[in-house]
C-alpha cells in the first residue's frame, strides 16, 4: 500500500484527506439527523420525509447537475460546495441550540445537503481522472482508498460518534459536521488546478444534459455499468426494507445484534475495496465485475436461506465484499474511458438511474413480504441480481473494456498532440 501511494500524485493525498474528513462528518449527520427528527415528532411519515428529502436532488437534478459540473471548474465546484454546506449546517445547529427545530427545517437541510453532495460527488468524479492522467490502474488504486475511507468513516466511525455527540447537546453533531465540511473545503482549495475541458459549441443546458444521457444509453459498456447499480438498488432496497423484520422474526436477533449484522456488511465492503485493484489485474476488469456481481447474488440467496445469525452475518459480509469491489472497479473504468467534457454528465446520469430505481426496490420488498413471507424478497433479490449479472456480462466483457481503454488512450494522445505548447492551465 505504501508503494502504491508513492505512485499517486501529492494532490491525491489532499483529496483523500478531504473526503475522509467529509465522510466522517457525513456519518455523524446521518446518525444525528434522524435522531433529531425523532426528538421533534414520532410520526413515521414525517420521519420518512426527512429521510427521503436527501435523495430528491438526484431524482430532480441529477442529469442537469452533471451538465453544470461539465461547464464549471471542478476544483472550485468542490470547495465552494463544501463551504456552502458548512454555512448551511449553522442554521439547524442554531435552531437546535434554541430548541426551535422543526420537521420542515430538517427536511430542507437534508435536501440542500443532498444537493451539495450531488455537485461535490460529481465534480470529484470528474476531477480525479484529470489528476491521475486517466490512468486506469492509478484510478483503481485511488478509488479503492477513497471508497475504503468513506466506508470506514461514514459506516463505522461516524454514526456512533453522531449518537454520542448528540448526548452532549442537539447542536453538537451538526457543528462537528460543519467543521468537517470547512476543513474539506480548505483541503480541496489547495489542490492543483486542472485544465478545463475543451469547450463545446454553446448549447442550452437541457441539450447538453440530453447529450450526456444519450452517450450512456448508446454505449453498451457504459450502459452495462449503469444498469448494474440500478438493478442492484432494486434488489438491495427490497432486502433492506425487510431486513430488520427478517432478522427479528426469523433469526431472533435483537436491536444490538442487528447493528452487528450491518457492521458485518460494512466490514466486507472495506475488504472488497481493498482487493478490487488486485481482482482487476488478475481477472481483467470486465470479468472481475461479472464475478463480483455474481457473488452479490449468491450471497443474498445465502442470506435468505440462513438458519442462524452467524450464517446471515457471513452472507452479508460476502455481499459487502462484492459491493465494495464493484464500487471501486466500475467508477474507475468509467473515469478512464469517458471524455473529460462529458464525465460529469455521464457520472450523474448513471447515479440518477441508480437513485430512481431505489424506490421500486423498497415497494417490491414490502409487497412480496406482505403477499408471501419475509424471506421471499430476499430470494427475489438474489435471483434478480444473478439475472442482471447474466444480462450485463457481455456488455462489460474484458474485450469491450480493453477496446474502450485503447480508444480512450488514442483520444487522449490526439488531444495532447493538438494542444498548444504554451497552453495555460486555468486557475
Amino acid at each position: 500500500m505504501t508503494a502504491d501511494l508513492r505512485r499517486l500524485p501529492v494532490g491525491f493525498g489532499r483529496l483523500w484527506a478531504a473526503q475522509t474528513v467529509s465522510s466522517l462528518g457525513d456519518g455523524v449527520s446521518h446518525a444525528a439527523l434522524p435522531l433529531l427528527a425523532l426528538m421533534v415528532t414520532r410520526d413515521p411519515m414525517a420521519l420518512a420525509v426527512v429521510t427521503a428529502a436527501g435523495t430528491l436532488p438526484w431524482l430532480l437534478f441529477g442529469v442537469l447537475g452533471g451538465a453544470l459540473v461539465d461547464r464549471w471548474d471542478r476544483r472550485r465546484t468542490m470547495w465552494v460546495t463544501d463551504a456552502a454546506r458548512a454555512v448551511l449546517l449553522a442554521i439547524p445547529a442554531a435552531a437546535a441550540a434554541f430548541d426551535v427545530l422543526s420537521i420542515p427545517l430538517l427536511a430542507a437541510v437534508a435536501f440542500l445537503l443532498g444537493l451539495g453532495g450531488l455537485f461535490f460527488d460529481t465534480a470529484a468524479s470528474a476531477y480525479l481522472p484529470d489528476l491521475l492522467g486517466r490512468d486506469s490502474a492509478l484510478l483503481e488504486r485511488a478509488n479503492s482508498r477513497l471508497r475504503g475511507a468513506q466506508t470506514a468513516m461514514s459506516g463505522f466511525a461516524g454514526p456512533p460518534a453522531g449518537s454520542a455527540l448528540l448526548a452532549l447537546g442537539r447542536a453538537v453533531p451538526l457543528f462537528v459536521d460543519a467543521v468537517s465540511f470547512a476543513l474539506s473545503a480548505l483541503l480541496v482549495r489547495s489542490l492543483p488546478a486542472m485544465p478545463r475541458p475543451v469547450p463545446e459549441i454553446r448549447e442550452s443546458l437541457l441539450r447538453q444534459a440530453r447529450a450526456g444521457a444519450s452517450y450512456v444509453f448508446q454505449n453498451r459498456l457504459l450502459l452495462g455499468l449503469a444498469l448494474r447499480p440500478a438493478v442492484g438498488n432494486i434488489a438491495f432496497l427490497a432486502v433492506g426494507t425487510v431486513l430488520a423484520l427478517f432478522a427479528h422474526d426469523r433469526l431472533g436477533i435483537d436491536t444490538y445484534g442487528f447493528g452487528l449484522l450491518l457492521t458485518a456488511e460494512a466490514t466486507g465492503g472495506l475488504l472488497g475495496a481493498g482487493i478490487a485493484a488486485h481482482l482487476g489485474r488478475r481477472l481483467g476488469t470486465g470479468t472481475a465485475l461479472t464475478c463480483t456481481a455474481a457473488v452479490e447474488g449468491f450471497a443474498i440467496l445465502g442470506l435468505a436461506a440462513a438458519p442462524n445469525p452467524y450464517v446471515a452475518g457471513l452472507a452479508l459480509a460476502v455481499c459487502g465484499t462484492g459491493m465494495g469491489a464493484t464500487m471501486v472497479l466500475a467508477p474507475s473504468l468509467r473515469q478512464a474511458i469517458v471524455p473529460a467534457h462529458l464525465i460529469g454528465r455521464v457520472t450523474s446520469t448513471s447515479r440518477m438511474l441508480a437513485m430512481c430505481a431505489a424506490p421500486f426496490g423498497a415497494f417490491l420488498g414490502g409487497w412480496l413480504a406482505t403477499t408471501f413471507d419475509v424471506r421471499t424478497p430476499l430470494y427475489a433479490a438474489g435471483g434478480l441480481l444473478l439475472a442482471m449479472t447474466a444480462v450485463t456480462s457481455t456488455m462489460t466483457s474484458n474485450r469491450r473494456v480493453e477496446a474502450a481503454l485503447r480508444g480512450s488512450s488514442d483520444r487522449e494522445s490526439q488531444t495532447q498532440d493538438s494542444r498548444p505548447a504554451d497552453a495555460v492551465i486555468a486557475a
